[in-house]
């Protein structure tokens, strides 16, 4: 019995915060197999929640901690997901109907509001540009710009923001619901597309960088890799390789941006007020992103001939495919003959441009102020 006790005590504290970050792994886990959440992202992010928050390992996480080094320091793993991001887009329903680019601007809006809030709340500058991207949905981006910041709160702001992607079809349809009127979640949009040749789609991610890069150079990494990935796809000449990087490249460095996250959700960096302030701000993000691109939308309504149905406005955000998908079920479920999704799509993919450009604009603002 003395044995034992004197075992027992040798054992590592065991306390509990990082009892709190083991249920929060496994809830990770839960989504990822039983509700199919981006399982790619949140199976190896949850179980690597539960790895570092084991009693006494902090000083065994060498392999993790090379990871995060590697990877998200380095600002790689953004990187090279954005070529195999870019792989998996086709252009072509944007380059169709242009008015798309519209509603993925409009919906970058709730970024700027929580900027402005999480300032009034305490945050430091950068902290707060790093918050605010989260309401892009776009975990990539998010990544990239609380590294050029150096937050103090990465692993909060890339689970939420990634949570957030996943959560789309949950968060998205009862903002839509409270703006918009039945009838106008029944507007009908036909599609009538038009022939986009190889020659635009090639030149089409080659100008995009241009002019990003030029307006907003600290997106050009981001955008660049994105859309170098889109013109392997569109070359015509890479075909292999095209569908390398949509797949095995796409998910393998999925799984190894998981892990790596995983490292800042050590119980002592993670249970603080500061989380949940910061998941609530990127909860707000979310909200008025959605709630943006929907009353852009009716807002012109106003003035075109041609109605728009609101619910489009939504899809501006970049959780691409998701939001458009969630768009076209909600026409589908008013309307069994009203078919969306191509006009989704567009903005879709429009928002997936303009919340690249929406981060290195707030690099671009909040850089110089914090030299």
């Amino acid at each position: 019995m003395e044995n034992l006790t004197e075992l027992l005590s040798r054992l590592p504290a065991f306390t509990w915060k990082q009892g709190v970050m083991i249920v929060i792994g496994l809830v990770l886990i839960y989504l990822a197999i039983k509700k199919d959440m981006e399982p790619a992202l949140l199976l190896p992010m949850g179980f690597g929640a539960v790895i570092v928050n084991l009693p006494g390992i902090s000083e065994y996480l060498l392999g993790i901690t090379t990871l995060f080094k590697a990877g998200i320091d380095t600002e790689l793993f953004p990187l090279l997901l954005f070529i195999g991001i870019g792989a998996m887009i086709d252009f072509g329903p944007l380059l169709s109907n242009p008015k798309m680019f519209l509603f993925g601007a409009a919906a970058q809006f709730g970024i700027f509001m929580t900027l402005v809030l999480a300032r009034l709340i305490g945050f430091n500058l950068g902290d707060a540009g790093s918050i605010s991207i989260i309401g892009a949905a776009d975990g990539p981006t998010a990544i990239y710009v609380s590294k050029i910041f150096n937050s103090n709160y990465q692993g909060a702001i890339m689970v939420a923001a990634y949570s957030y992607m996943a959560l789309v079809p949950i968060i998205q349809p009862p903002v839509i619901m409270a703006i918009t009127t039945k009838k106008e979640r029944m507007i009908r949009m036909p599609y009538h597309p038009k022939d986009v040749t190889t020659l635009t789609r090639v030149l089409f991610p080659i100008f995009v960088t241009l002019i990003a890069g030029t307006v907003a150079p600290a997106s050009a990494e981001l955008i660049g890799f994105l859309m170098f990935g889109n013109l392997i796809r569109e070359c015509g000449v890479l075909g292999s390789l095209s569908a390398t990087a949509q797949k095995e490249l796409a998910n393998l460095i999925t799984l190894l941006l998981g892990l790596s996250v995983s490292f800042k959700m050590q119980a002592e960096l993670f249970v603080t007020v500061e989380t949940l302030a910061i998941i609530g701000l990127g909860l707000f993000a979310f909200v008025f992103d959605t709630a943006g691109g929907v009353l852009f939308a009716k807002f012109l309504n106003l003035f075109v001939k041609e109605k728009i149905n609101p619910m489009i406005g939504a899809a501006g955000i970049s959780a691409f495919p998701m939001a458009s998908r969630v768009v076209h079920k909600m026409g589908r479920k008013e309307d069994p003959n009203n078919f969306l999704l191509m006009h989704a799509a567009g903005a879709n993919v429009s928002g997936q441009i303009a919340s690249v450009i929406a981060g290195g604009m707030i690099i671009s603002l909040i850089q110089p102020l914090l030299k």
